[in-house]
């Protein structure tokens, strides 16, 4: 029997631990996609307690310790810090085979040296009085945190209305080692479907841009502005959560009354609603093209769905789940005429049903065009699917109907400090499959070809793809 988190955890063979250890280990990581809070990392902050950095914002957790039986008051309520730690170390024991409890004590042996005891009740106090302790020092402040984990760049979430004061102030000082750079996340942008929340975010936009927002052309010309802005402030990329691809064809007087509408207060139609969201995402991929940014597409995540919950905890709780919406024709003609028109960007494409990697992973390959490698992406294992089950039929359906070796890797996807493992995770399952591979006979056994291709996806491609100096 293998003891539990060894060295050589999740790497089967021989030449698994060979690829790991001698090629992907020591790679540094490059973290295109988080949602991490860069005022703190401006801020340089230091954490009061395990509870204060591991479980505040962490629906993963959440989900489990409510699928556990413990009372919101331990999750999100008032009880103290250590009250909940206690709660979540009650929960780990029943986590086992959840990747939440491969992750724990990945992210306590990482981080904190933690690797002689298993997080229960009986190590919680322990535990948390070593970890707090550590946490409350400079050594593992945000900024200490990122170099200890061997990060070179982060790109961050950020609303276009956004002043990114904090990023402005991180591009101004020198000796942190890691480069923290925007994403323009414009999801907001296409709201009309909650007309208050949409006139509320307009109001934002106009004042960030110096726009009064008019009409249809007004908001774009808003947008573009805050676009620019965001370029000038190192931003090269995108990303946008949305349910499905938006590919409805439209009129100019389509979008405009259906723009309109939402500004009276009233909802369009949900058919003039689809063709206000495919005439502004494609102006907004019109404008990633210009400037050579990489665009990003979430698709498929089907979000709040216990209306109790989200009227008494709001969004972002751990109340989202995976959608069925059909993906395959509508990512077609909304691809075809970006690219017809010669403004098709570099573009990554993630599923949360896993049901729709084939369908997405063949759709990239009609969109390579020979401008650069691997132009278009299929994305990695995102969300309910970023565990083992899930990274291994990502890669497979990749290494399928595409080219592996382009592939730009692990992201973090992750508002917590302590999420880095999971490109250590990541990075094992990687080097397994290829190990097992070529213990099967069915890849050679040349560890330079075979490293160096792990090497790439490990960091060297997103560097060549993105353009961003990872210095």
């Amino acid at each position: 029997m293998k003891a539990f988190m060894s060295e050589d955890f999740l790497l089967q063979t021989e030449t698994a631990k060979r690829l790991y250890h001698d090629f992907a280990e020591n790679m540094p990581i490059f973290d295109y996609h988080c949602h991490l809070p860069v005022a703190e990392i401006a801020a340089n902050k230091t954490f009061e307690n395990l509870t204060d950095i591991w479980l505040g914002g962490d629906h993963y957790k959440w989900r489990a310790m409510r699928a556990n039986g413990v009372p919101e008051r331990l999750i999100t309520g008032d009880a103290d810090d250590f009250e909940k730690f206690q709660a979540w170390a009650a929960t780990v024991p029943k986590t086992l085979r959840n990747p939440l409890y491969h992750w724990t004590h990945l992210e306590l042996k990482r981080t904190f040296g933690v690797s002689e005891k298993l997080l229960n009740p009986e190590t919680a106090e322990a535990i948390y009085t070593k970890c707090s302790a550590m946490l409350r020092t400079s050594d593992f402040s945000t900024r200490r945190i990122l170099e200890r984990m061997n990060v070179r760049v982060v790109c961050t979430t950020d609303d276009p209305t956004d002043n990114l004061e904090h990023h402005l102030a991180l591009k101004a000082e020198s000796g942190f080692t890691a480069k923290i750079l925007p994403a323009f996340r414009p999801d907001k942008a296409l709201g009309v479907d909650s007309p208050s929340d949409f006139n509320r975010w307009i109001e934002r936009l106009e004042s960030s841009a110096g726009i009064e927002v008019k009409n249809f052309d007004s908001f774009i010309e808003a947008i573009r502005q805050r676009h620019d802005f965001f370029h000038a402030t190192g931003c090269r990329l995108s990303d946008h959560g949305i349910e499905q691809p938006f590919a409805a064809d439209y009129t100019a007087k389509d979008v405009s009354n259906a723009f309109e509408t939402a500004r009276q207060g009233k909802k369009p139609t949900p058919a003039d609603a689809l063709k206000f969201k495919s005439a502004v995402t494609f102006e907004l991929a019109r404008m990633d093209a210009e400037k050579d940014w990489t665009q990003q597409f979430h698709f498929g995540a089907l979000r709040n769905i216990n209306s109790r919950a989200m009227a008494t905890l709001g969004a972002d709780t751990g109340y989202d789940t995976i959608g069925d919406w059909e993906i395959a024709r509508a990512l077609a003609r909304f691809l075809d005429r970006l690219d017809r028109e010669g403004r098709l960007a570099k573009t990554i494409l993630y599923v949360m049903n896993s049901r729709d990697n084939e369908a997405v992973a063949a759709a990239v390959g009609c969109f390579q065009d020979g401008s650069l490698p691997g132009k278009m992406q299929f994305g990695s294992a995102w969300w309910f699917n970023d565990q083992k089950d899930g990274i291994e039929k990502q890669i497979n359906a990749l290494s399928n109907l595409g080219l592996l070796s382009r592939f730009v890797g692990m992201l973090t996807d992750s508002r917590s400090f302590l999420s880095y493992p999971r490109h250590e995770y990541f990075r094992r399952v990687l080097c397994n499959l290829l190990g097992n591979d070529v213990e099967n006979g069915e890849l050679p056994g040349d560890m330079e070809l075979l490293g160096g291709m792990v090497k790439d996806i490990c960091f060297r491609n997103a560097v060549a793809y993105f353009g961003i100096d990872a210095r």
